[in-house]
């Protein structure tokens, strides 16, 4: 699965997915319709899936393949029975190993070199792919680009075969496959011995692959309009960097800051490179793009930072802390050059905040993003609460018969039920992506796009709106309300005690506080309502069990 860089449902809990049957068609198909291709035999189905195919066990069409659900428990199949019984945790040295390391090419040479039965798994498996991709150059692909997509694009795996074959080594992984006596193919043994050791390289910003045609290195096709960060970064376009966050020349006028810590998770590294990006973007640059090309857009703000705080006392650090958060995410609003925030896939809490605060969003059509700092027992502390409020009374004012208590209630969902959107187009709908906000179908486009907004913003003319002081609160009448259905809610046992402290939290701060009646505040009002029930609910100790549950399992505890 994700530890080898491929799709968290690994083989077996994919078969359930696309359904024994569909994979039996495809097998079949493949045997017939490729006669002379020396891994015909491999197409063959095992005696295992006859028998499940026998018995219509076809995994979720028919809730029952090599996995099924039995109450809240997820059973597996015991091959030699076909009975389902508990599923046992297996562990590997080199797997525990493998778990600790960052880097992909780092986790797959610890493993397909391991001499436990994972690794020996794995190497095998491995060591077979790698050769029958070279083999079908030019049968299927006339060079390994082309293969290597197709894996990539076709089966969501990070890294295609040759660039799993330069991660674990050309030179080692063949010398070790001659002397088990495997046949190595032969345009990999020319390779080697006209000295060529690895697929793919870089220079000056430009990425080579090795062509077997030519017998030389040509540059990997880059589709007109694309921006690639890591070439600029190799070019020497960095005008800042440090351990989580780069700030970088995209040209044109246009800087962007890119994220680049582990899930792209926000600590000070990124709020001091956002910070120092404005003022040099005010000063340098016709505005300012918030994006990156990792696998996440970002997962959030570290919580552990968080609970250290949180578990020593130091509640001025983190109030400052709270605070500095919430300047910098709010300053891409008021920046006086326009901000184009681009998110793609996890887009969460903080992450998802910096999304609301944007002059604009070019969002890839796969983000699924959500305020769910519900999650751990905190309330959205960077203007995520603030927007909610901003965003019901905009509701209201502007459009004609609006009820203003249903559009609070709608929103209060958002922070209050953790809910993540599942598309880009979904975010719209709730109100996560403005109608103004542009989606782009291919994530590898969405850096180029948000450049363009830019752009496009600052040709327009851009003049940088004030701090809002007009903002319309419901007061005590609609806090009540909400505070009968958080009680509901709990008595129905739909929701637990803390729960419902969260709950009425976010709905302190969205109606204002304790305003007897409704008036007009001012955005910095609500955040600093938001701030103080931050860092009260820091203080409970239902809110520090959650956050190191997170911690320790990476899942949501509801106590």
């Amino acid at each position: 699965g994700t530890i080898i860089g491929r799709a968290k449902s690994a083989s077996f809990r994919t078969l359930d997915v696309v359904g024994l049957d569909t994979f039996a068609y495809v097998a079949n198909n493949l045997y017939e319709a490729a006669p002379q291709d020396e891994k015909r035999e491999t197409f063959r189905l095992p005696e295992l899936i006859s028998k499940m195919l026998e018995r219509k066990m076809l995994g979720n069409k028919t809730k029952q393949g090599f996995f099924k659900k039995v109450g809240d428990q997820i059973q597996t199949l015991d091959l030699e029975t076909l009975e389902y019984r508990e599923r046992r945790k297996v562990r590997f040295p080199s797997v525990d190993e493998a778990r600790q390391k960052e880097d992909l090419g780092d986790r797959l040479r610890t493993l397909v070199y391991a001499t436990d039965r994972a690794g020996e798994f794995l190497w095998r498996g491995t060591c077979e792919e790698l050769c029958y991709a070279a083999n079908r150059i030019p049968e299927i692909a006339e060079t390994i680009v082309e293969i290597d997509n197709a894996m990539k694009w076709g089966f969501a795996r990070e890294w295609g075969p040759f660039e799993v074959w330069d991660a674990i080594g050309v030179e080692r992984s063949v010398a070790r496959m001659k002397a088990e006596g495997r046949e190595v193919p032969a345009r990999i043994e020319e390779m080697l011995a006209a000295g060529v050791t690895s697929f793919y390289r870089s220079e000056a910003g430009v990425r080579y692959f090795y062509d077997f045609a030519t017998r030389s290195y040509l540059p990997v096709p880059v589709p007109a309009g694309l921006t690639v960060l890591k070439s600029l970064r190799e070019r020497n376009q960095v005008i800042k960097r440090n351990a989580g966050a780069s700030l970088i020349d995209l040209g044109d006028g246009v800087a962007c800051v890119e994220f680049h810590s582990k899930m792209n998770a926000l600590c000070e590294d990124q709020i001091g490179m956002i910070q120092f990006a404005l003022k040099e973007v005010e000063k340098n640059f016709l505005g300012l793009v918030i994006g990156n090309q990792g696998e996440n857009f970002s997962a959030g703000a570290n919580i552990m930072m968080i609970l250290m705080a949180a578990q020593e006392g130091d509640w001025d650090e983190l109030t400052m802390a709270v605070r500095r958060f919430q300047q910098t995410v709010v300053s891409l609003r008021y920046s006086p050059k326009p901000v184009v925030v681009a998110p793609h896939h996890l887009t969460l809490g903080g992450g998802c905040e910096m999304v609301l605060h944007s002059d604009q969003a070019v969002a890839a059509a796969e983000t699924y993003i959500g305020l769910v700092e519900a999650g751990v027992g905190l309330i959205p502390g960077g203007g995520g609460t603030k927007e909610m409020a901003l965003r019901a009374a905009d509701i209201a004012e502007q459009v004609p018969g609006a009820d203003h208590f249903e559009a609070l209630r709608r929103l209060f969902e958002l922070p209050g039920m953790a809910k993540v959107a599942a598309s880009a187009t979904e975010a719209r709908t709730w109100g996560l992506l403005r109608g103004g906000d542009r989606i782009v179908m291919n994530d590898r486009r969405v850096i180029a796009e948000a450049k363009r907004s830019v752009l496009h913003l600052a040709a327009s003319g851009y003049v940088a709106p004030l701090m809002r002081q007009d903002i319309l609160v419901l007061g005590e009448p609609a806090l009540a309300k909400f505070k009968l259905g958080i009680h509901m809610m709990k008595r129905g046992r739909f929701i637990s005690e803390h729960d419902g402290l969260i709950g009425l939290k976010i709905a302190q701060v969205i109606c204002g506080g304790s305003i007897s009646r409704p008036q007009r505040v001012s955005e910095q009002y609500l955040l600093d309502l938001e701030r103080e029930a931050f860092v009260s609910l820091c203080g409970t100790r239902a809110t520090q069990e959650r956050l190191a549950h997170m911690l320790k399992t990476g899942k949501p505890l509801r106590n």
